[in-house]
């Protein structure tokens, strides 16, 4: 009895190891991935080109990722534009469930390699509502849903009502903030080098490619820690409404002494990490390649 289960666990084991190879080296896995990026990048952009507009007082507002979706949703060509990055968003969270599954990085089965790759799943999750409130708005069928300070209070608020609500809401909180941190840590060490095949560019450009990617990955970790702080606060206080989300964290630096020209900057770093999702989208080794 125990040698068939044995004999059946493996089979299955091998059956999985065969059928994630070939969604591996499927060509359409590399090619919705690529896609993936570019769409994230487009989300960013949005983002970031708003909050400069605020910054340099020609309009504008501060948003987050469904906010961004509604944005791109607006125009005549506004909905067709949507529909690609659904797609390409779609083509992300694929991505992202590979990169947990298979792990084509290597970051292996230790304790860090599994907290890796188990944010990975995180984000897929995440990318998979977004996904959905893009293909919602192209439908018609509803808006990009709530997002923001409104999301991030609510759900704080819901949480706080669980035993030991407080506590849960400052461990979420300070991982976000440790998320943040690593971005930080990894844009300064430039990390992110290893990933793109750069070899592809010339000198002059590779150079150029480097320091947007590196300043954009560092005001993406900034606003993380931001956010994560946010959280922490609010479970120290044991009030919601201290908790924001991308929208809120861009106004508190706006709201600072020259809040001008930190929320330009940092503006400005999240156009270019949108160019970092660029890179990444076109020059990123994929499967070991």
């Amino acid at each position: 009895m125990t040698n068939d289960i044995g004999r059946k666990a493996s089979e299955l084991k091998r059956q999985g190891d065969r059928l994630g190879a070939e969604t591996m080296h499927n060509p359409w896995t590399e090619r919705l991935a690529r896609l993936g990026y570019l769409a994230k990048g487009v989300v960013y952009a949005v983002i970031g080109v708003l909050a400069l507009q605020v910054a340099i007082g020609s309009g504008g507002k501060t948003t987050d990722t469904h906010g961004a979706l509604a944005t791109l949703a607006q125009g005549t060509w506004g909905k067709a534009l949507l529909a690609v990055v659904a797609v390409g968003l779609v083509g992300y969270v694929l991505w992202r469930v590979v990169q947990a599954w298979m792990d084509p990085d290597g970051k292996g089965t230790g304790a860090k390699g599994l907290v890796v790759r188990a944010g990975y799943l995180i984000s897929a999750g995440i990318y998979s509502a977004l996904a959905v409130a893009a293909f919602r708005l192209v439908l018609g069928t509803g808006g990009a849903g709530s997002h923001g300070d409104q999301s991030a209070q609510s759900w704080t608020a819901r949480l706080m009502e669980k035993p030991f609500g407080q506590a849960l809401v400052a461990v979420v909180g300070l991982v976000i903030a440790g998320m943040g941190g690593w971005q930080i840590y990894k844009a300064w060490k430039e990390k992110f080098r290893r990933k793109l095949r750069l070899d592809e560019l010339r000198p002059q450009q590779a150079e150029w490619a480097v320091r947007i990617s590196k300043l954009g990955i560092l005001a993406r970790g900034l606003v993380f820690v931001l956010m994560g702080l946010f959280l922490v606060q609010a479970a120290l206080t044991a009030n919601p409404r201290r908790a924001h989300g991308l929208d809120g964290a861009l106004e508190s630096l706006a709201s600072q002494p020259y809040g001008a020209v930190l929320l330009g900057l940092t503006a400005a770093g999240l156009v270019a990490y949108a160019v970092y999702m660029a890179v990444e989208a076109r020059y990123r080794r994929f499967l070991g390649a």
